[in-house]
């Protein structure tokens, strides 16, 4: 078996174990056996556990990385010295998301992956995506700045936390929502048309009121 052969049914298996079972759960002897390769050939191309689930990451955040930068750029020179208005920043997002998984697996385990960045991610791999990838997200982050004037930046950034998590619960159950969809409705509903429909609960999760202070927080102010 070539090399690039080996260490690509290495990926493909890892990365479809971890979005199933997690990482801590899936154990490299589990990985190899259904690869079907021995563990020498995981520690002779990854080295570790660690490098090996950075590697699953930067198969699909490479290509996102770059085609966001490179739609951050054209929004940007379309819009010159204008504020880019709030719902073409996270249409950016969603397409330059639904492109990348054309070239790999599939989107349920982009988004599962993602989930797990959030929900299990260790110490190594926060830091991994700060600094190979932080960039795109600072830079995403500030444009919705500019675009929610309105917003502390810790509301801001509790709401984009909140439209992630909701993002990547619906694309990563994406199977199971068609099926009640097409069972329960009679719909059959392609990605692009569920990306449609969201949008709009996104943006207005984005530009809803602030919340009215606690009675505590109030007597403070008065109190000022």
């Amino acid at each position: 078996m070539a090399q690039t052969d080996t260490v690509t049914r290495i990926l493909d298996t890892a990365e479809v174990l971890f979005a199933e079972r997690g990482f801590a759960e899936t154990s490299l002897r589990t990985i190899t056996s259904k690869a079907r390769v021995n563990l020498a050939a995981v520690n002779y191309h990854f080295g570790s556990k660690k490098s090996l689930i950075q590697a699953v990451f930067s198969r699909y955040l490479d290509p996102f990385t770059e085609r966001f930068h490179r739609a951050l750029d054209e929004l940007q020179a379309r819009y010159g010295d204008e504020v880019i208005p709030l719902e073409e920043l996270l249409e950016t997002m969603a397409r330059s998301v639904l492109e990348v998984p054309a070239e790999r697996n599939s989107l349920k385990v982009f988004m599962r992956l993602l989930g797990l960045a959030y929900s299990q991610a260790q110490g190594h791999l926060r830091r991994y995506i700060q600094e190979e990838y932080g960039s795109v997200f600072t830079r995403f982050t500030e444009l919705v700045r500019q675009a929610t004037p309105e917003l502390p930046d810790a509301e801001r950034f509790w709401r984009l936390h909140f439209v992630l998590g909701t993002v990547i619960f619906t694309l990563s159950g994406l199977d199971a929502l068609r099926d009640i969809a097409e069972k329960d409705y009679g719909e059959h509903v392609t990605v692009r048309e569920l990306i449609r429909r969201l949008r709009p609960v996104v943006v207005a999760a984005m530009q809803a009121p602030l919340p009215a202070p606690q009675v505590g927080q109030v007597e403070q102010a008065d109190q000022a």
